[in-house]
């Protein structure tokens, strides 16, 4: 299997880091994200990273269908069976990618030649970072074992650290910091850390 996207990106690492964790081989096709590549839309039409391109030649595309997909096929245990416990690793996800989701576009509005960016927007993409960072603070000791939910979280820290390490994002959040500093020793993490 390829998956097409760039090293750089968290939701490709994402992906990559679960892959590590079943033991997945993948092979990693670069695509520049910051350029409009035309046959890139001939394999996803959503034009975005990453893109799983399967065996048969299907592809599926976004990384929390990426992620299930490779956890549902090699029956990981990442995502947890219908119940309580799925929702609570669920919602951890979407606390992950709410950091990407706010990051990614905030490096974007950071490249445009500054009389074009916009302050209210990068002020907006700071605070959802900000706002997700305190609530996972107060929330890390549910921050437990090894899950789509904790990959995430810990994938979106990495860019950080990688994007905007002048943000200091560990600052005034210990148990934050403690809980990144131990995960991402694990092979995932280290194995798929940006270029």
């Amino acid at each position: 299997m390829k998956v097409h996207g760039s090293p750089a990106s968290p939701y490709v690492r994402k992906v990559r880091a679960v892959a590590v964790e079943l033991g997945v081989p993948l092979e990693l096709v670069l695509v520049d994200a910051q350029t409009a590549q035309f046959d890139f839309g001939r394999i996803n039409p959503v034009h975005r990273i990453p893109a799983l391109e399967l065996e048969d030649g299907e592809v599926l595309f976004d990384s929390p269908v990426i992620c299930e997909y490779l956890d549902a096929t090699y029956e990981g245990g990442l995502f947890p069976p219908t119940g309580p416990e799925r929702w609570r690793v669920l919602r951890l996800q979407a606390l992950g990618d709410g950091v990407m989701d706010a990051a990614v576009p905030r490096r974007g509005e950071t490249m445009r030649p500054e009389q074009q960016q916009s302050p209210a927007r990068i002020a907006a993409y700071q605070r959802s970072i900000r706002q997700v960072l305190d609530a996972l603070e107060l929330e890390t000791a549910g921050l437990n074992g090894v899950n789509i939910g904790t990959i995430a979280i810990a994938c979106a820290l990495g860019y950080l650290d990688f994007r905007f390490p002048g943000d200091e994002w560990r600052k005034g959040r210990p148990a934050l910091a403690a809980w990144e500093s131990e995960f991402s020793r694990r092979p995932s993490m280290a194995q798929t850390g940006p270029d």
